[in-house]
């Protein structure tokens, strides 16, 4: 049996002057407009070139076909929701574990809704090419950061604290994912999602921490010799 051959998902190159920088950018929102009207199994290149305003050609120097294109435009999105969830948490470190529940949920949601109907577009984008390699590389950012985030907490230490923060981002990410798989973003904020999650991460902690006891500053023993 012949198998066949993938395609190359990367882009052909990547863009550093700015005029080069302008090009993508249009090509990229061009794809999110023809994806929002066509949506992903009636879009061309040739559509999106010409919505950007360039030769087909043009298109090609960057992104060989138009799966190359759909695994860039997610790497470009999932690559900003990993730097603002990761620098929400940095702010964060040494606060409550209230707090930091509040800022991390609010923060990923904020990132998902900003444009909910560019993210459904590219839900349905991600449909047509395999992007779990860029989706693994976001999501050990995010653990990264929320792990180290938590470890600060001022008021409470985790025992097997990798578990307690992966068990709270499989609830954050699959309830959102869920809500736009289901085509009703809304619930999200409007219909309470974002605040019962916040409830269920503060409960949650509460549950599994141990009073952190600050010994630094007490002092040393004293000497039986």
């Amino acid at each position: 049996m012949v198998s066949t051959p993938q395609l190359a998902l990367h882009a052909r190159k990547m863009p550093k002057q700015a005029r080069s920088l302008a090009t993508v950018d249009a090509i990229f929102d061009a794809t999110i407009q023809v994806l929002l009207t066509e949506g992903p199994t009636r879009l061309t290149t040739t559509r999106v070139a010409e919505r950007a305003g360039v030769s087909v050609g043009t298109l090609y120097q960057y992104f060989p076909h138009k799966q190359a294109l759909f695994y860039a435009l997610n790497e470009r999105y999932l690559d900003m929701l990993a730097q603002r969830v990761e620098t929400a948490c940095r702010a964060q470190h040494g606060k409550p574990y209230a707090q930091m529940s509040e800022a991390l949920v609010s923060t990923y949601i904020a990132a998902k809704i900003a444009r909910r109907d560019v993210t459904s577009a590219l839900y349905r984008a991600a449909a047509e090419v395999n992007v779990a390699e860029i989706v693994e590389t976001m999501l050990r950012r995010v653990e990264a950061a929320s792990e180290a985030m938590f470890a600060s907490a001022v008021d409470a230490k985790f025992n097997d604290l990798s578990t307690v923060n992966l068990t709270l981002l499989n609830v954050l990410c699959g309830a959102v994912c869920h809500a736009f798989e289901r085509n009703k973003p809304e619930l999200i904020v409007a219909g309470g999602l974002q605040s019962q999650l916040i409830i269920m991460f503060c409960t949650y902690l509460k549950a599994v921490a141990v009073a952190r006891i600050e010994t630094e500053n007490l002092p040393a023993s004293p000497s039986t010799g």
